[in-house]
């Protein structure tokens, strides 16, 4: 429950307290300061509480801004204050400061600035057209009530509701629909993680058409994959229609996204296993899965890196930011790298029409063109700023690196050693590169692989064996996600037994779900995982000697098993742990805006 003190007296005809109460507040009067001081101190300290003037004229969709968003201790727009559990001490402080102002006095206002003077953020949403404000007199009471009149708001707040910047398919093709079916949702009392969990069990629906192998099956699994990508944008529209946001939807809605689009890949494996050819296309849905993870990873740790970064100046990203405001470059920069819409699109069409193979195919080439894109992009951006990383981002990509026990021992005794000599960068791809050289020279199994995932583990130690604020340090965490999903990939190809590559598939989707989770606890701003788990786990390095070795001792169906035994036991580590945080954490609700691709 929420508590709303009407500050002074409203003018006769007044629907602001009906509005209020449609909010959901419980609304008070307080006839001045004083009263409301004493209002105040009654409403439970558990409780969000709103402080509005009683002359406030506006629309209803500014008081629902300033008032009932999750995501912030304390917001005010002109004439009204709310104010979170974490922030009502601040409010309390702040309010026996004025306890003789004038009753003729704008109280909200004139509190928000103490509130921020005490350090409480305040956040001020963006009204544009809406109307919030407190008449002095009736004529400008009148006036404001005609402008009030002349914007329909709830226009605005469908508008609002679809993200500023997406995709082409989603802009054109399914935003300019789904924001009436969140509305439909919102008025029939639906949640954003509710519209989330349908649109995962479409999708695995959808994975299970595929499945069949059968081509009505591939029709109807490339039409209920669409439906799930509109069920997908309706999440989120409906959470920035209704001010729904939380921790745990802003968690589900990332990481269902890959459950979605991972379990379609297997489903479509499984349909080409069993279809009329018996394709095995394993091998290609791994590699896609693989792809498609280490892009997002360097996504993030980019972004990670360049956060909070200072003095940020670099004539490739004023050229970009150029190209981003010119016509039709806009949509070709954003198609290019083949974001969820343009790729589900893509995936759903490519299935119905031909086979798993050829989805697979055209996947990994359009995914390895945008990784190309947009990494080299990002190269060129780092190497051509000045800019002085800070010790967040450092942290963050050491977090990111996912390094376990034997890198933590590498890098203490790399640390020892006098400074200078090779890059972050430079030591991770060395390690990778021996590794995988070793994995190509001898993809029979045996001890060769294992001399290399133990030189890589010396030379990850040694690239993270110091803070990572060099301008091109954001490729260590993509390097090193290659390096293990790679290694996966290779021996599970080679090992002759039957079953690894499904195996080595469900063993990659447990360690990307970690990752994963990962950058979205970084995200919300609750750090990483706890050290433990990363330690329990074995850290990149440590999983990538347990796979190689586990490949050397067992051969065909024993390195199956071993590789499915892992793949158990890690899921339920991370899955358990994770789910525990996401459930019960005290972490902000936070949601994403940013429109980056996905």
């Amino acid at each position: 429950m929420s508590t709303a003190i009407l500050t002074g007296l409203p003018p006769v005809g007044s629907s602001l307290e009906d509005d209020l109460r449609s909010l959901g507040f419980d609304v008070r009067a307080a006839a001045d300061a004083a009263g409301t001081a004493a209002a105040l101190a009654a409403v439970p300290a558990a409780e969000r509480v709103a402080l509005v003037d009683a002359r406030f004229v506006g629309h209803l969709h500014a008081l629902r801004l300033a008032l009932t968003d999750p995501r912030f201790p304390a917001a005010a727009v002109e004439g009204a204050l709310t104010a979170q559990p974490e922030a009502r001490g601040a409010l309390t402080r702040a309010l026996a400061t004025v306890t003789d102002a004038d009753p003729g006095e704008n109280l909200p206002d004139v509190l928000a600035p103490r509130l921020e003077a005490d350090g409480v953020g305040v956040h001020r949403p963006d009204l544009g057209v809406l109307v919030a404000t407190v008449p002095a007199d009736a004529d400008v009471r009148a006036k404001a009530e005609g402008d009030v009149a002349a914007v329909d708001d709830e226009a605005v707040r469908l508008r609002a509701a679809v993200k500023s910047r997406d995709g082409f398919f989603t802009t054109y093709c399914v935003s300019p629909y789904s924001r009436y079916l969140a509305r439909w949702c919102a008025r029939r009392g639906l949640t954003p993680n509710q519209v989330t969990t349908a649109s995962l069990l479409t999708a695995l629906i959808a994975a299970g058409c595929a499945a069949t192998g059968t081509r009505p099956g591939f029709v109807a699994a490339g039409v209920l994959l669409i439906l799930s990508f509109v069920l997908d944008c309706t999440d989120g529209q409906l959470a920035r229609y209704s001010l729904q946001y939380s921790t745990l939807g802003a968690w589900l809605d990332a990481t269902f996204d890959r459950a979605k689009e991972y379990a379609y890949y297997a489903g479509l494996a499984v349909g080409a296993a069993h279809g009329g050819g018996s394709d095995d296309v394993w091998a290609l849905a791994l590699g896609a899965m693989v792809l498609q993870t280490c892009r997002h990873v360097v996504d993030f740790s980019f972004n990670e890196a360049n956060h909070d970064a200072t003095a940020n100046t670099s004539p490739t990203a004023a050229l970009s930011d150029k190209l981003d405001s010119v016509g039709w470059t806009v949509w070709a920069r954003r198609m290019i790298v083949l974001p969820i819409g343009e790729r589900w699109a893509l995936i759903a069409v490519l299935t119905a029409l031909t086979t798993p193979r050829t989805v697979f195919y055209v996947l990994l080439v359009g995914c390895a063109l945008a990784a190309c894109y947009t990494t080299a992009g990002r190269v060129l951006r780092s190497l051509t700023r000045k800019a002085h990383r800070t010790d967040r981002a450092a942290r963050a990509l050491a977090d990111l690196a996912d390094s376990g026990p034997i890198a933590e021992l590498a890098a203490k005794a790399a640390a020892r050693r006098p400074g200078g000599g090779a890059t972050a960068p430079v030591l991770a791809l060395a390690g990778a590169g021996l590794l995988l050289v070793q994995l190509w020279w001898h993809p029979e199994p045996g001890w060769w692989p294992v001399l290399g995932a133990g030189l890589y583990a010396l030379f990850a130690g040694a690239a993270v064996a110091r803070p990572l604020k060099g301008p091109l340090d954001w490729l260590v965490p993509p390097v090193f996600r290659a390096a293990e999903y790679l290694t996966i990939l290779a021996l599970a190809a080679h090992s002759g037994g039957s079953g690894a590559l499904p195996a080595a598939f469900g063993l990659v989707a447990a360690v990307a779900y970690h990752h994963y989770d990962t950058v979205y606890r970084i995200r919300g701003g609750s750090g990483a995982p706890p050290h433990w788990l990363v330690r329990a786990i074995g850290g990149h390095e440590g999983r990538v000697l347990a796979v190689t070795i586990a490949a050397a001792l067992w051969h065909n169906q024993g390195f199956t098993i071993a590789l499915t035994a892992l793949a158990v036991a890690l899921a339920l580590a991370v899955l358990s742990e994770s789910i525990r945080f996401w459930v019960s954490s005290g972490a902000p609700a936070v949601h994403d805006e940013t429109g980056e691709p996905a």
